[in-house]
């Protein structure tokens, strides 16, 4: 059972997700709140002490990276963990968050189970946290780009985690992708393989039982088109004079 003094802020713009994540952690025993903006997030975080905070990257006006400035400052860097949600489209992100104090990343699209992995692996490293001694001041290049950040070493720990797990959990998303790809072309080749056609009008029937002429069905199944013409034989058995006539001017 979780731990229910466990106080968590979720920070979203969007009501039917927040809601939604509230019900979902309710579920799990956690004592959620709710907050639209970065600003009502730093008020509610005045009146009340929560252990975690879950904020959408993001909103409008403050966005959740400099939230999470706001509160490593206000409130101390060790007291309140932040779980950044984000498309992480850029990797730069990663390095921001590090520099402004996130404690953690979660790549949206994300599922509950990881979300609550990552909720159970922060408060079980809680204690050892406050710990963590001085922070480790640092300058790297990075996509062209000098970057200083000062980071304890827990929460850089934190961040290489999360974004190996993140890693791991697309690779894993992606395999099960390719598979049900692979078996969609291996069925529609079967398919193609074993094509009901009529022994006198050759009409082929689809899957749902109606019968087609062939071109309609190639046309409604791949990307071919069909011009219409006539063959030799046909031109002779339907239009005996012309072909006769084009028979002569070939010659």
């Amino acid at each position: 059972m979780k731990n229910q003094k466990t106080k968590i802020l979720i920070v979203e713009d969007s009501k039917t997700q927040a809601l939604r994540l509230k019900r979902d952690l309710e579920q799990e025993n956690y004592d959620i709140d709710v907050a639209y903006d970065g600003n009502q997030a730093l008020e509610l975080l005045k009146k009340k002490r929560y252990n975690i905070v879950i904020s959408d990257v993001v909103m409008p006006g403050m966005d959740g990276f400099t939230l999470c400035k706001a509160i490593k400052k206000q409130f101390g860097k060790d007291q309140i963990n932040v779980i950044l949600l984000t498309a992480l489209q850029n990797p730069e992100d990663i390095i921001k968050g590090l520099s402004f104090g996130a404690d953690n990343f979660i790549i949206k699209p994300y599922d509950l189970p990881t979300l609550l992995n990552r909720i159970e692996y922060i408060i079980a490293n809680q204690k050892i946290r406050q710990t963590n001694g001085p922070e480790l001041k640092f300058e790297f290049f990075f996509a062209g780009k000098r970057h200083t950040v000062a980071s304890q070493q827990m929460q850089i720990l934190d961040l290489l985690l999360s974004s190996y797990d993140t890693i791991l959990q697309k690779n894993r998303e992606l395999e099960k992708t390719n598979k049900k790809l692979k078996e969609a072309l291996d069925t529609i080749k079967q398919l193609k393989g074993m094509l009901p056609i009529c022994s006198n009008c050759h009409k082929i029937r689809d899957d749902e039982g109606y019968w087609h002429r062939v071109e309609e069905y190639i046309e409604q199944y791949s990307d071919a088109t069909f011009t219409h013409s006539l063959c030799p034989d046909c031109l002779v058995k339907l239009y005996p004079d012309y072909a006769h006539k084009i028979g002569k001017e070939k010659k």
